[in-house]
């Protein structure tokens, strides 16, 4: 059995102006206009060296290719894989040149049935909202209620349309797939998934939605890593949740997530794909009319990265690929494309996301009002430790300690008023950026404490490494050096098997250590936003060293469930398992059930939770949300 699979958005039609369809950019861009692009010019390596990447350019945009450039020719470098002379300048020659071939209708057979007249419903939920020819001229609206883990406040000036349209578009879903109608919302009872780093109002306003509006006969909240464990068969492991929008990272404990090992990442597959369409656009990208903002021009780079994009570095070669443009009112086209490492460079963009622009994606985005305090909790004590949830987790303390004035002192408690709580006893130390690693050797491993590198290299979150220097041998101590508020850290597991041959990583040079006067405090500081940065594997390291001790960071790092769509690139999971500490083997992957599509791992746990004997407890009923509120919903899921 398969859930039913329905796109979140919703086409409302709305009295003139429309506003038009934007899109925000989440990666950078280069510098010149379209116009004046072309493939960046790069001199030869004089010491003919093919894996060396010079960059001529000044454009920032530009730098931070080459340096991601530079990871993967180490790795290709490190495993022999030949370098393609001048492959940029020959993929851009090639496709300048490319006219589309017209496909006739009759010898398409997926061409889209496109809504071109004006319909008369007052709103068109999921595929048939993207079918609209042209909203803005069909005087439609095209919005998404939903952005990541939480409300898009962006597109909605309250909080009421947001739910308005979460309750039409629910509402005409069941009804149009299970001929379920409104009177009859009594009779089912409804499990509501919610992020692991959860916003209170935001499940406040789900439940409100579900019990009181729509008059379900109960519900029960649950974390997507804990539903993810019982769709895998499993009790402990730590769940990498990789979505379009947000990577999530959680340990659930014998079926209770460790709250402190709670991590978000502001990036996802989306990001994939806009960064495809950046690259590919500096080779001479041949569909020249393309606008992210339309649904159908989205739907083809989206078809380019599921079907071009790879984190392999085998797979990197001089490559000839077709696709399709399927545009309303016009015949189908089809094009010619040469890329090279473009289609590795794309989801190296989790492991280096230093080519995304965290700052603009937060423009005109609102803050969810959080409720009265007396509707949810009474005791003091109780809230204070509520609010220090909501704000941050100790993962995300260890992922930022670098920015702070001074490191907290070892044994300092973590449990205090405007600090998260903490059942494990973790001496904070940042790892949010990369360690230095020297150069290959066979028996060589990572570094101490370090993250190793991913099968896509080595990066930073942090724009104040100096990475346009060429690498020098790291320390041989396995000790993070002390840099920029950096403490140095050690981490030593005893490992029973030889940690396999790391791949090359060029250092990353340390700046020159900052002045403490001149650092901001970790009260000054937005941790959720600055953790959000991190690398995929630096991430996930932070996530399980809050999780407690060694034995703990042994036992996480061995059982990690990768679920979501984003994870089914080819490679991902190779690049996620790859050794994180000193002396320990791979990360060990726990695949999902056989035959179990991992984008859907959630919504099974979902479907096998609500059929447990134990379930029976956990159930909120509008009658007790009605007297009880956020209370009674506590009483019933002990992690609220």
């Amino acid at each position: 059995m398969t859930p039913v699979t329905v796109p979140n958005v919703i086409a409302r039609k709305t009295k003139p102006p429309v506003p038009p369809p934007t899109f925000v950019e989440g990666i950078t861009r280069p510098r010149k206009a379209r116009s004046q692009q072309g493939t960046p010019s790069a001199a030869a390596p004089q010491n003919g060296d093919e894996y060396t990447v010079v960059n001529t350019s000044d454009d920032p945009f530009d730098e931070k290719i080459a340096v991601i450039q530079s990871s993967l020719r180490d790795r290709m470098r490190f495993y022999k894989l030949r370098v393609t002379p001048d492959a940029a300048n020959k993929a851009s020659t090639f496709n300048g040149q490319l006219k589309p071939e017209i496909i006739a209708e009759e010898n398409d057979p997926f061409r889209v049935n496109w809504i071109q007249e004006n319909p008369e419903e007052e709103f068109l939920v999921g595929d048939k909202a993207l079918r609209l020819a042209d909203p803005e001229c069909l005087g439609y609206t095209v919005r998404w209620p939903m952005s990541g883990r939480l409300f898009n406040t962006r597109d909605y000036v309250s909080n009421q349309m947001i739910l308005d349209d979460i309750e039409t578009i629910i509402s005409d879903v069941v009804l149009d797939k299970f001929d379920i109608h409104p009177r009859s919302y009594k009779e089912y009872s409804v499990i509501l998934l919610i992020p692991d780093f959860y916003d209170r109002a935001y499940v406040r306003d789900m439940v409100q939605l579900l019990l009181m509006r729509m008059g379900f006969r109960q519900l029960c909240a649950q974390q997507e890593s804990l539903s993810a464990t019982y769709g895998a068969g499993i009790s402990s492991a730590c769940v990498v949740d990789m979505g379009a929008s947000k990577i999530s990272i959680a340990c659930v404990d014998e079926g209770m997530v460790i709250p402190d090992t709670r991590m978000y990442l502001n990036m996802g597959g989306d990001y994939i794909t806009e960064f495809l369409y950046v690259l590919l656009e500096r080779i001479n990208f041949p569909y020249k009319d393309i606008n992210l903002a339309r649904s159908y021009d989205w739907a083809v780079m989206e078809d380019l990265k599921a079907r071009l994009c790879t984190l392999s570095e085998g797979d990197v070669a001089l490559g000839l690929y077709d696709f399709k443009v399927r545009r309303p009112g016009e015949a189908t086209e089809k094009y010619g494309l040469r890329a090279y490492d473009e289609v590795i460079l794309a989801p190296m963009c989790l492991f280096e996301p230093r080519v995304i622009d965290f700052d603009r994606k937060r423009i005109g985005v609102r803050p969810i009002q959080h409720p009265d305090v007396s509707e949810e909790i009474s005791d003091h004590r109780d809230h204070r430790e509520a609010l220090a949830v909501d704000q941050f987790t100790q993962a995300m303390i260890i992922s930022t300690q670098h920015l702070f004035v001074a490191p907290l002192p070892a044994g300092e408690p973590t449990r205090d008023t405007q600090q998260p709580s903490s059942s494990q006893s973790v001496t904070p130390a940042p790892v949010a950026e990369k360690a230095p690693i020297a150069s290959p050797q066979p028996d060589q491993s990572a570094p101490e404490g370090s993250a190793a590198p991913s099968a896509t290299g080595s990066g930073t979150s942090a724009e104040q490494l100096d990475v346009s220097k060429p690498p020098s041998p790291a320390p041989a101590s396995g000790k993070i050096a002390e840099g920029s508020g950096d403490v140095a850290m050690d981490v030593d597991i005893e490992g029973d098997a030889k940690a396999d041959i790391a791949p090359p990583v060029p250092e990353i040079v340390e700046p020159s250590p900052a002045k403490p006067a001149e650092q901001p405090t970790r009260f000054d500081i937005d941790i959720c936003f600055e953790a959000s940065k991190l690398p995929l594997d630096v991430a996930i390291f932070n996530s399980v060293r809050a999780a407690g001790g060694d034995e703990k960071i042994r036992k996480y790092l061995q059982a990690v469930l990768v679920i979501g769509g984003t994870a089914a690139i080819p490679g991902m999971l190779q690049a996620i398992a790859t050794p994180l500490v000193h002396n320990m083997d791979k990360v060990q992957i726990i695949p999902p059930p056989k035959d179990v599509d991992p984008r859907i791992l959630v919504w099974k746990g979902a479907a096998v939770l609500g059929k447990m004997d134990g379930v029976a407890d956990l159930w909120v009923t509008p009658e007790d949300w009605d007297f009880l509120g956020m209370r009674g919903l506590k009483e019933r899921c002990f992690y609220l």
